[in-house]
């Protein structure tokens, strides 16, 4: 199983994940954006994002909550850059998604800004599951075949070493 890492840009910390796919980064980029192949592996998203906000419903959650995101930077198909609205800010996640090709393989950086270590074994876990679940809807499987439990809460040691935080 592919973990996260920590990783400095510009002084600010981040969780980060690769994960490698055979294929053009357009078709990789939609399997992120395209509101019917998102939703095959991480939830439904509505609205209209010229408007610079977009509803997220995570789908494999349980109760499908939604969440409002605002679009910091969005350049197709190479990055991506969003971040949860929140009245709390320690409630707010930015996430950062890059996507480069080389050879025929387009990697995917996705990143989530860490202003507390402390959540990293809660999120480092979730993403490996989320990005686990894609991985299976971007080779045609069903995403839901991957399931939340304890084969991913086993790495919350992982995170809280990465991170310098206790478990």
């Amino acid at each position: 199983m592919t973990t996260g890492f920590r990783e400095y840009r510009d002084g600010t910390t981040y969780l980060v994940f690769h994960r490698s796919f055979t294929a053009p980064i357009a078709d990789v980029w939609d399997s992120i954006v395209d509101p019917e192949r998102l939703n095959r592996w991480f939830g439904r998203w509505t609205g209209d994002p010229a408007s610079g906000t977009v509803q997220i419903e995570w789908t494999a959650e349980e109760g499908s909550p939604v969440a409002t995101y605002a679009i910091e930077v969005c350049e197709p198909p190479t990055r991506l850059r969003l971040h949860s609205v929140h009245d709390d800010p320690a409630e707010v996640w930015t996430l950062d998604l890059g996507l480069s090709e080389a050879d025929g393989v387009t990697t995917l950086a996705f990143a989530q800004l860490v202003d507390d270590p402390a959540v990293v074994t809660d999120v480092g876990p979730g993403w490996q599951y989320y990005l686990d679940r894609f991985e299976v809807a971007r080779s045609g499987g069903d995403a839901n075949t991957v399931r939340w439990g304890d084969d991913y809460l086993k790495y919350a040691a992982h995170y809280a070493k990465e991170f310098d935080v206790e478990a």
